[in-house]
Formats: structure tokens, C-alpha cells, sequence
């Protein structure tokens, strides 16, 4: 059983940085893919950034530019660096992993970016 846990969340200005990790309790080299979602009071949960196996990164219009996603297979982390942030950032993020039929999700992180 695969686990994943997020951290690095928090409360931050408009314009701010943070950054997210995601640790798996196995190889994140095994994933198909990995990615990054969030969810927004009273919204959906959306897909914000994807690392595929092959290293191929996919970012959401809204967030182009402004995240990037990666990972370091030997501490089995992923990452979710953000930069400009800006209040509708402001969501539970979600880590999710991907084998052929099978995902995985941690529990969430809240960013807040409020002055």
C-alpha cells in the first residue's frame, strides 16, 4: 500500500513563495506518474502540474510560469515549487500517484495566500 504525505503548506502573502512535498513510503520511480492537484472552497479539484515517468512536465494555463514540478527519486519526495502567489491560489493541495489502474493521494496541504 502506497503512502503518500504532503507538507509545506501554509498561510502567505500575495507574491510569495512556497514550497509542497509529497513523500511516498515507496519507489516514486515505480509511478507512471506523478502530479499535483487542488481543490478550492466549493470548487472541484483540478490538475495543476504532471511529471511523467519519462521526466515530461504539463502545467495548467493558470499556473504556468509561476510552479514548477519535480521530483528526487532517492529521497522518494516530490515537489511543488510556487512563486507569485496569488489569493486564488489559495486551495488544499493533493499529491496524487499513478500506476496503469491504479492511484494513489495524500491527505492535503492548505495554502492560504491572503494579506
Amino acid at each position: 500500500q502506497v503512502q503518500l504525505v504532503e507538507s509545506g503548506g501554509g498561510l502567505v502573502q500575495p507574491g510569495g513563495s512556497l514550497r509542497l512535498s509529497c513523500s511516498a513510503s515507496g519507489s516514486i520511480s515505480s509511478f507512471d506518474a506523478m502530479a499535483w492537484y487542488r481543490q478550492a472552497p466549493g470548487k472541484q479539484r483540478e490538475v495543476i502540474a504532471i511529471l511523467t515517468g519519462g521526466g515530461r512536465t504539463i502545467y495548467e494555463d493558470s499556473v504556468k510560469g509561476r510552479i514548477t514540478i519535480s521530483r528526487d527519486n532517492a529521497k522518494n519526495t516530490l515537489y511543488l515549487q510556487m512563486n507569485s502567489l496569488k489569493p486564488q491560489d489559495t486551495a488544499v493541495y493533493y499529491c496524487n500517484a499513478a500506476q496503469p489502474g491504479r492511484s494513489w493521494w495524500g491527505q492535503g496541504t492548505q495554502v492560504t495566500v491572503s494579506s
